[in-house]
This record gives C-alpha cells, sequence and structure tokens, in this order.
C-alpha cells in the first residue's frame, strides 16, 4: 500500500503548494483511492507534479462535510468522470465556524454539488468490499478535543455546536495489516480508537489523519495536559501514526516527545509506504 499526501497544510517540497486542508491518494492492491480533496483545486495541481493520475481513482471517500476536506470536490468531478464518491448523509448539511469576532462563517460543502448519482450515502457503517469499510456512530466521549468549541452546524432555524454526526472513518485491510485513516478525528481519536477496538478486538496496525488538537480560528493548541494523555492511550494501541493538518505543530511535537511512541508526521509530498 502507498499512500501520497497531495495536500497538508505544510510541504516538504518548494515545488509543492499547501494549504488548510488534507488530501491522500492511496494505492492498494485493488484500489486507486482518494481520500478528502483538501479545500481547493491545489490537490490536482500537486498531483501532476507527482506523476498521479487523478483520471484514474476509482474511489473517493469524503471524511466530513468541511470546506477543507471537500473543497476540491467540484474540481475533482470535472477530471473524474467514473470514481464513486462515499460520504456521509449529513456531510452536505451546512457548518459553520466561530471567527474571533463572533461572526460564524460557512465552512460547509459547496450545496450546487447536488444531486448526484455519483455520491454514496453512507449510514453509520459500511463494508465496500474486503479491502475497504467505513465507519462512524462514534459515540464516546473520553479525551474530546476542547478545539472543536468553535465549530457549528445549522438545525433548522438554529445554529448550534457541531455534533460532527457527518464525520466518518475508512479502514484499509491488506495482508496483515488494518490502517485506520481519519481526517480531523472531531469525535476524538482516542473514541474512535476505542471505538475500533470494540468492533474489532484489536488496534489498527496504523493510523493515519488529523487528530484536531488545534484550533486555527483562534490560533490555539489543546491542553499540554489533555495532548499527553492522549498521547498516553496512543502509547498503548502500539500502532504507528501518522498524524497532520489540524493536529497542530506544537501538539504533535507534545505527542512524539512520549519515550516509545510512533509518531511521525506527514506533510504535502510525502510518501508512506506500508
Amino acid at each position: 500500500m502507498i499512500i501520497r499526501t497531495l495536500v497538508e497544510n505544510t510541504s516538504s517540497s518548494e515545488n509543492m503548494g499547501h494549504e488548510h486542508g488534507l488530501s491522500l491518494y492511496i494505492e492498494t492492491k485493488t484500489h486507486k483511492l482518494l481520500f478528502d480533496t483538501g479545500a481547493s483545486a491545489l490537490f490536482i495541481e500537486n498531483a501532476k507534479l507527482m506523476n498521479i493520475d487523478l483520471s484514474a481513482v476509482d474511489i473517493v471517500v469524503i471524511s466530513h462535510g468541511h470546506y477543507d476536506h471537500g473543497g476540491g470536490l467540484k474540481s475533482f468531478l470535472q477530471i473524474n468522470s467514473h470514481a464513486k464518491i462515499y460520504l456521509k448523509k449529513k456531510a452536505f448539511e451546512k457548518h459553520y465556524s466561530n471567527r474571533s469576532n463572533g461572526e460564524k462563517v460557512y465552512i460547509g460543502l459547496d450545496q450546487s454539488l447536488l444531486p448526484n448519482d455519483r455520491f454514496q450515502l453512507v449510514g453509520d457503517h459500511l463494508t465496500i468490499d474486503e479491502e475497504l469499510e467505513l465507519f462512524s456512530a462514534v459515540k464516546m466521549n473520553s479525551l474530546k478535543s476542547s478545539c472543536n468549541r468553535d465549530l457549528y452546524m445549522a438545525v433548522g432555524k438554529y445554529i448550534v455546536p457541531d455534533n460532527f454526526a457527518h464525520e466518518q472513518n475508512l479502514i484499509i485491510k491488506e495482508n496483515e495489516n488494518s490502517v485506520l485513516i481519519a481526517g480531523c478525528a472531531h469525535n476524538g481519536i482516542v473514541n474512535i480508537l476505542e471505538h475500533y477496538h470494540k468492533g474489532k478486538n484489536n488496534y489498527p496496525s496504523h493510523v493515519i489523519g488529523g487528530f484536531h488538537l488545534c484550533n486555527p480560528s483562534a490560533n490555539t493548541s489543546e491542553d499540554p495536559t489533555v495532548v499527553t494523555e492522549i498521547g498516553e492511550y496512543l502509547l498503548e494501541t502500539r500502532a504507528d501514526f501518522y498524524t497532520c493538518h489540524c493536529t497542530g505543530i506544537e501538539s504533535y511535537n507534545r505527542l512524539k516527545s512520549i519515550p516509545g511512541i510512533k509518531m511521525n508526521y506527514v506533510s504535502t509530498g510525502s510518501q508512506i509506504v506500508i
């Protein structure tokens, strides 16, 4: 399995642009997969620089209904005519972020993309095939990030705190490996892993994605004691971790400082071989 980062907040090459967002290109034995599309069409430009043909992608997974993970979806539809796009039923509901001046800015997906028969609307769990599985409905509330506090959703005529029912996670099984990929882990990476463990009675071999331990709107990071507690839990799973995007560099450095933890950072242009 090869996982290449098309877009992330940082870049490993001065030739590749970066933005606040995430997009991963993944090749398995049977699929060419796109996990999220970043905030814009930048992932397409970076894919060209990396000699990746996105027209050959057969499956797209959108992790949740925020623009920094699905903002490039319209551009993808223009260059790829066949890939199925898996996203939660609630992903196209309206989502907002609270700015420092109190203004709530729309951060949801492009409503003009609806309806589209290529969209596969996913419930709480879906087994796509023997390699790919999607799950959500993460109910536990341990060590949930306080950095979610400026994120909201529309319910009727009201704007209320986001419950992240629009978020889903991907499992890729290949050989002896089970790779868990999370976009932002708004429901808490500890809770997501506990949900995984409850269903599988084990932990994934690898975990990739953002852990949402920073708040870009407020320019703050999660409480260091909470980050350490999260890291101590992650250590016990014995998984290999590759984090990025909304984890934030400060929280990443704290996680990585925990003795024995296998914690890495992925940036635009990087590659993971599993």
